[in-house]
C-alpha cells in the first residue's frame, strides 16, 4: 500500500522546522510521521507541544511498554518500529518481550508483576475504553495517581498516532523494524 500523504520535504516553514527540531534528537532528520503532519502546522506543533516522551512521571520501560503494546494492539507497525528501534533497548526489553507487545493475546509470563499491570490496562482500554475496578485496585497499589493519569494519557496518545500511521499509511522508517512473524 502506497502513502495517502506524502511527508513534506525541505525547505520546511521557520515554526515547522523550529517543532522538528524540538522533537527530534539533533542531527536526526525528521521522522515520516511528523513531515506527515507538517502538511497542518498547527497540528504538528500541538503535537509536538502534546509529547509525552520527555522524562515525567513514570520510567522509560513503563512509558515504552505502553506505547508499544497499544502501537501494537492498533496494528501500528510504523510507530511501534519506531520506538522498538529508539528505545526498546533501553528500556530493557529481550526479543521476546518485544514480539509480545505485538502479539493479540499477550504472553504475561514474559512480564514482572508491574509489568502485567500494565499490558492489561492497555489491553483493557484498547479493547472497552474503561477499567475495570479488580485492576484499578491493583493499579492503584502500584502505581501513584499521577502516575496513572500519565499511563492513561499516553495510551491514548498513541491510539491518535496509530490513527494517523494507519490512515495515512505514514511509509516504515528504513532503520525500524517490522512486526514479528506471530505463530
Amino acid at each position: 500500500m502506497s502513502t495517502r500523504i506524502s511527508p513534506l520535504e525541505a525547505p520546511f516553514t521557520e515554526s515547522v522546522e523550529a517543532d522538528f527540531n524540538a522533537i527530534m534528537p539533533p542531527g536526526m532528520p525528521p521522522l515520516s510521521i511528523f513531515k506527515t503532519v507538517a502538511h497542518n502546522p498547527r497540528v504538528l506543533h500541538r503535537m509536538v507541544m502534546g509529547g509525552l516522551l520527555d522524562k515525567g512521571s513514570i520510567s522509560l520501560a513503563d512509558r515504552e511498554l505502553v506505547i508499544l503494546r497499544t502501537c501494537g494492539l492498533c496494528k501500528a507497525e510504523y510507530e511501534w518500529g519506531v520506538h522498538v528501534a529508539g528505545f526498546a533497548s533501553q528500556a530493557g526489553f529481550d526479543e521476546s518481550q518485544i514480539n509480545d507487545t505485538a502479539s493479540e493475546c499477550s504472553d504475561l509470563s514474559l512480564w514482572g508483576t508491574e509489568q502485567q499491570l500494565l499490558i492489561q490496562l492497555v489491553d483493557q482500554l484498547h479493547e472497552s475504553n474503561h477499567v475495570d475496578d479488580a485492576l484499578w485496585a491493583c493499579l492503584s497499589d502500584a502505581y501513584l495517581s499521577e502516575q496513572l493519569i500519565e499511563l492513561i494519557m499516553l495510551a491514548g496518545l498513541y491510539h491518535a498516532v496509530s490513527y494517523v500511521v494507519n490512515a495515512c499509511r505514514v511509509e516504515r522508517e528504513p532503520f525500524a523494524p517490522v512486526f514479528p512473524e506471530i505463530t
